[in-house]
C-alpha cells in the first residue's frame, strides 16, 4: 500500500482543490489522479493553448465528414440514383423511372472544327478532376495556415525580435514532403 507524502501549496490553490474535489465526492488523492489521467489521456499540456489542440480534432473530424460526403456524391452522381428520389420511392411518393439514353455515334476523329471550337474543347476539365484540385489546394491551404498558426513572435531584451515556430521536427519533414509532393 502507498504510504501518505507531502506537496507543499499555496492555501487559495489548497482551497480551490478542495473546492473541486467535492464536485467528485471523491478523496483528494482520487481527484488528483483523475486530473492527470484525463490530461495525459488526451495528450494536453498545460504549457500548450488548448484551443489549437481542440481545432486541430476539430479539422479532422471536418476533414474525415467532408471525404464521406464528397464519396457519397460520387457514388451518387456515378453509380446509383441521387438518394433523395431513392428515400422518396420507398415511401411511395415517388415512382422510379430511368430513361436509356441512346449513345450517339458520331466519329469525333472526322469532325471539323474551327480553332476557337477546338480551343474550347481543349480547355474543359471534368468537374472531378476540378473538384479534386480545389480539395488538395484547400488542404494545403489548411497546412499553411495551421503552421503559421504555431508561429510566435519574440521580443527579446536585447537584440531584433524574430519569429518561433512551435513544431517539432518531424512535423516540419511531414509538412515539407506534403507540399513538395504536390508540386
Amino acid at each position: 500500500m502507498d504510504g501518505f507524502g507531502t506537496i507543499r501549496l499555496h492555501h487559495r490553490t489548497i482551497k480551490r482543490f478542495k473546492g473541486f474535489s467535492r464536485k467528485f465526492k471523491s478523496s483528494y488523492s482520487e481527484t488528483l489522479e483523475a486530473v492527470m489521467d484525463f490530461f495525459e489521456w488526451h495528450g494536453i499540456l498545460p504549457s500548450k493553448r488548448f484551443a489549437d489542440q481542440i481545432n486541430k480534432e476539430e479539422a479532422k473530424t471536418r476533414k474525415r465528414v467532408e471525404a464521406a460526403i464528397a464519396i457519397i456524391r460520387n457514388i451518387e452522381k456515378t453509380q446509383t440514383l441521387p438518394t433523395n428520389i431513392m428515400l422518396e420511392a420507398l415511401f411511395g411518393k415517388h415512382e422510379i423511372v430511368r430513361k436509356r439514353k441512346e449513345p450517339k455515334l458520331v466519329e469525333t476523329k472526322f469532325e471539323k472544327l474551327t480553332r476557337e471550337e477546338w480551343n474550347k474543347k481543349e480547355s474543359k476539365v471534368s468537374s472531378i478532376k476540378y473538384d479534386r484540385l480545389k480539395e488538395k489546394h484547400t488542404d494545403n491551404l489548411e497546412r499553411m495556415i495551421a503552421a503559421l498558426n504555431k508561429v510566435e513572435k519574440i521580443k527579446p531584451r536585447f537584440g531584433k525580435p524574430y519569429l518561433k515556430l512551435e513544431i517539432s521536427p518531424m512535423e516540419l519533414a511531414k509538412l515539407k514532403r506534403q507540399l513538395t509532393r504536390q508540386l
